[in-house]
């Protein structure tokens, strides 16, 4: 098995795998902290359920356990980028920096000097915080995703925009609650808060990151900078802008703190974590905003709250939602359709054929054209086991 990147819904197929599991080396630091503390908390949620009867599941079981999750970090073998590694006669693995988030990567494999380029997440061109994703030369065959592929990212003041809502919620002596994926955008957040209070735009806040998860993830920065563009004394001062919460007696405390503040808190699309916790207490208060950082998947709370939904069920009980709502739409760590066609102009060879995956439809019937008509490469968009021969 080969392991891109981190993100919570890839470990779902992991559990149960056999024989070894290769990431980068940030990608297994990320694991090594991460994946046991999303087993406790499955098993948290599980235990809570069952207490308050409100899953549909009797018994409510995890998804997986802290168990599941060490029995599988034991799997791992942490490589480093650029490097091939054999895994078979003839045939070599390599991993190269993706840009998307720490230790993602793209993978090449070269099977009898031919090679295939299977791209997983490709990461912004011009991140303020990740360096971009490396030029690769060519490709007989690619495998590219398509998140983004019928897509541009808006042109948005990103830290204007979050200095307008803080600004204007203290003002209302309110609070501004921020769901943040543990990796990558609560580090991003972190960056624009240091950078707008540097620049003086917002009062003197509190700020805090309430996610042990975040705050693991936002500590291996400085460890790997090699991955990203700031400083070390940047490095140092983004990851100090907030208070570390790490116990829930801490959370409930910050929650019940009277004064504007900023809470930064998992998981993004306020489906499980402490974000609940705060949801409960800041939601239904309109001095409040809950400000949205990221894609909200179709029937999370997220989704549903930002289509109108007026109340949210959360541990069994319908919570009113009369804070303010607002999402910052320029956050993506995916590139959009314009930045993968400069990254593919990079090549200096056409591959025989592109397969287009990981998109709606609509995003990969959006790229295949973009790759047609600025291009002219063969593109396919596979279907669900679909089988190629590669020769």
């Amino acid at each position: 098995m080969l392991f891109l990147d981190w993100h919570f819904v890839h470990f779902q197929l992991l559990i149960r795998i056999q024989g070894p599991i290769y990431a980068t080396n940030a990608t297994y630091d990320l694991c090594k902290i991460l994946l046991p503390d999303s087993g406790y908390l499955h098993e948290e949620e599980a235990r809570r359920a069952n207490k308050y009867g409100y899953s549909k599941h009797h018994p409510a079981l995890p998804l997986y356990t802290k168990e599941d999750a060490e029995i599988a970090l034991k799997q791992f073998k942490a490589v480093a980028f650029d490097k091939p590694l054999a895994i078979a006669d003839q045939s070599t693995v390599s991993f190269h920096r993706a840009g998307h988030i720490l230790g993602a990567a793209f993978v090449q494999f070269t099977v009898a000097g031919m090679r295939v380029l299977f791209t997983g997440d490709i990461g912004r061109l011009h991140d303020p915080m990740m360096k971009p994703p490396v030029t690769m030369q060519a490709a007989d065959y690619l495998i590219i995703e398509s998140t983004y592929g019928n897509q541009l990212h808006e042109k948005e003041d990103i830290q204007a925009h979050i200095a307008k809502i803080v600004n204007e919620t203290a003002k209302r002596g309110g609070t501004i609650l921020i769901p943040a994926f543990a990796v990558g955008r609560a580090q991003s957040i972190l960056y624009h808060l240091f950078q707008i209070k540097k620049a003086g735009l917002i009062p003197n806040l509190p700020i805090y990151l309430d996610s042990p998860m975040a705050i693991n993830a936002t500590e291996l920065l400085s460890k790997y900078n090699n991955e990203h563009q700031l400083s070390k004394s940047e490095c140092h001062l983004v990851c100090n802008v907030a208070t570390y919460i790490h116990t829930p007696e801490e959370s409930k405390a910050i929650a019940e703190q009277p004064m504007p503040k900023i809470i930064i808190s998992a998981s993004g699309m306020m489906t499980g974590g402490r974000i609940l916790h705060h949801l409960k207490v800041f939601a239904p208060d309109s001095k409040n905003t809950i400000l949205m950082t990221g894609y909200q998947a179709g029937g999370t709370r997220g989704a549903k709250m930002l289509a109108g939904e007026k109340e949210t069920k959360i541990h069994g009980k319908m919570i009113p939602v009369k804070a303010q709502l607002d999402y910052l739409s320029n956050l993506s760590a995916h590139a959009d359709y314009k930045e993968i066609i400069i990254w593919l102009k990079q090549f200096q060879h056409a591959p025989r054929k592109v397969f287009i995956t990981h998109g709606e439809q609509a995003g990969a019937l959006g790229l295949k054209n973009q790759i047609e008509s600025h291009l002219g490469w063969l593109c396919e968009i596979p279907d669900y086991l679909d089988e190629e021969t590669l020769s």
